[in-house]
């Protein structure tokens, strides 16, 4: 059940890039990577982001996660606008939003072990818990998403890519987040472990209430953790709606291009990998973690 008040908001929000001069004298061209999009999340509702590589869907993310300012238009996280905030108000407000990048590998530091990695955003945006109470928070974020307590002296590398993809939507959840913003968080991994990954993804906004903005190039992906739809092409949004209804009947050339190129996840989601439990892994897991 979702709340109908927004905990995230875009208002017109735009931003744009210099590009090179193509010589010494001439104006410098600009690429306009978002333009003038709005958009509401409410609490436990959840929302696609979809678009070509280039289109623009990654920029938005750190408009909406307040990595970055927009040059024009608003961004309110739980009615309060990040960039109007001083330094502490603003690592306040960041606890309830909280990202999940598309690479594990990428985005977990492998001289780290899984104990420090999933701390960290304690460590910097909630400095007032106590030592001694971080490490409930994490083996409480990591049962959150399957693994035990076994883990938490292992590095990412000792772990499978879906593992690794649990790790860092454990850290994502440590500090308690109304906001998740998953941006590619399935390309990377195998289509049956696609499966799972998403299916852990519903688990988690079924049992938290989590806002889920979810951005992929995969219609597919996106058919089954959402239920409304926006289709991003060159910066702007080009058709939105509920999901179902944009997917079965999509009214714009673009959407239509998109859904014909996707390959269908229906194999993965038949037999013993639909019925999986959100939190299972499956028998080629190198260790125990279910």
């Amino acid at each position: 059940m979702t709340d109908s008040r927004p905990v995230l908001e875009a208002r017109g929000v735009s931003r744009a890039y210099p590009l090179p001069r193509p010589h010494p004298l001439a104006p410098r061209p600009v690429r306009h990577a978002v333009a003038d999009i709005s958009l509401t999340l409410a609490r436990g509702e959840s929302l696609g982001i979809v678009g070509e590589s280039g289109c623009g869907k990654s920029t938005l993310a750190r408009l909406l996660t307040a990595l970055e300012p927009p040059d024009a238009g608003t961004v309110l996280i739980a009615g309060r606008d990040p960039n109007a905030l001083d330094k502490a108000a603003l690592r306040r407000l960041r606890r309830s939003v909280q990202m999940v990048f598309q690479d594990p590998m990428g985005s977990l530091d492998p001289r780290w072990p899984v104990w420090r990695i999933v701390a960290e955003p304690l460590v910097g945006l909630a400095p007032e818990v106590a030592r001694a109470d971080r490490r409930a928070r994490v083996v409480e974020a990591l049962a959150a998403v399957g693994l035990g307590e076994e883990t938490l002296t292992r590095y990412p590398h000792q772990f499978s890519g879906g593992q690794r993809q649990r790790i860092a939507i454990a850290r994502a959840l440590v500090t308690d987040p109304d906001i998740v913003v998953a941006d590619e968080p399935v390309s990377a991994l195998d289509v049956s472990v696609q499966a799972q990954v998403l299916n852990l993804f519903l688990e988690l906004r079924r049992r938290r209430g989590l806002a889920l903005l979810f951005i992929s190039h995969d219609l597919d992906v996106v058919r089954h953790v959402t239920e409304r739809i926006m289709v991003m092409d060159r910066g702007r949004v080009v058709e939105a709606g509920p999901t179902a209804e944009v997917l079965a009947r999509p009214a714009h050339p673009h959407t239509a291009a998109l859904l014909a190129a996707v390959p269908r996840l229906d194999a993965a989601w038949t037999g013993r990998e639909r019925r999986a439990a959100p939190g299972a892994v499956t028998e080629h897991s190198p260790s125990r973690h279910r």
